[in-house]
């Protein structure tokens, strides 16, 4: 086995790494890459170190990538082995090769596990991190009844304009999400990368305004056509589609007025009126108030995705 590491991949080379990343997604039952690697694997990125782990013969054995971009809370790293090479330390020497080059950054590093069986997470324990964040997977069936919408006085929706609405979206995304940078941090080049994604459909993407048309909500949502992973990477195998509370956003000063059930339940029904039969969400797991929330909606946890610090 070698392993060599470069910051840019060929195109032969990425289509390689996904197509590995679908192998071992049908043999884990979950996508081993989050969005979030998958677009900068289409896209590039100029923060981002690829590992490659490959035989004497060139075939592709395993896959890290290392993502350098966030200075706040240091390197963070996926990785993904091919069934076929399991057992045999691919996995071992990536990590032990992420693990050197992240501390020549600061931080320490952090390392994610898509599904509650993921390699990676059993590699992590083996090799001295803790698990410091869980995600849970929540699905629920659009075949059982919704509860109608009911906004609050003075709300109402419409379907994103992508030529209207980025700026204004932006800056609520921003103010949502500030205690989550990993999502309030998005910038006109990560919106304009999942607009360019075939699954997005600004009709289901809701926004929620008030009567001066001020944005005061959101509800993004996405099919998944063929697979359902973590994020929007198919997961290797051919499910019938299913929907995705992808991302539910309030303005701090509009919430405890019921606004995120309602843009909530107004996603289930967009939905549910797509022909979906059901529908998933992603949350972390301490996040007791929209856990609480998403089970009063009819939402069960399914499966988690567990991050790790060394």
């Amino acid at each position: 086995m070698h392993l060599r590491t470069t910051s840019a991949l060929t195109s032969d080379e990425v289509a390689r790494v996904l197509d590995l990343a679908e192998a071992a997604a049908t043999a884990d039952g979950a996508h081993p890459l989050s969005e979030h690697v998958v677009l900068h694997l289409r896209h590039g990125d100029p923060h981002a170190l690829h590992l490659l782990a490959e035989d004497a013969s060139g075939d592709l054995l395993g896959y890290a990538h290392l993502d350098l971009g966030d200075p706040a809370d240091g390197p963070a790293a996926e990785l993904a082995v091919s069934p076929t090479a399991r057992r045999q330390g691919v996995g071992g020497a990536l990590i032990d090769a992420l693990v050197a080059r992240a501390d020549q950054e600061p931080g320490r590093l952090r390392l994610w596990a898509h599904g509650s069986d993921a390699a990676a997470g059993h590699l992590a324990a083996a090799h001295g991190f803790v698990r410091v964040r869980r995600l849970w997977q929540m699905r629920r069936s659009l075949y059982a009844p919704l509860d109608p919408v009911v906004l609050p006085e003075g709300v109402a929706l419409r379907p994103f304009d992508p030529q209207r609405d980025a700026d204004a979206w932006l800056a609520l995304n921003a103010r949502a999400f500030q205690a989550l940078p990993d999502q309030g941090g998005w910038t006109h080049a990560d919106l304009d990368r999942r607009m360019a994604e075939p699954w997005f459909d600004p009709a289901g993407f809701l926004l929620a305004h008030d009567g001066a048309d001020r944005l005061v909500g959101f509800h993004w949502t996405k099919v998944h056509r063929h697979g359902h992973g973590h994020g929007g990477t198919a997961d290797g195998h051919h499910h019938d589609p299913i929907g995705e509370v992808y991302v539910v956003g309030v303005d701090p000063d509009e919430r405890g007025a019921g606004l995120g059930r309602a843009l909530t339940l107004a996603g289930l029904h967009h939905l549910r009126g797509r022909g979906l039969a059901s529908a998933l969400l992603f949350v972390d797991a301490d996040n007791t108030g929209a856990i609480g929330l998403y089970r009063s909606l009819g939402f069960a946890p399914w499966d988690v995705d567990t991050l790790f610090r060394r």
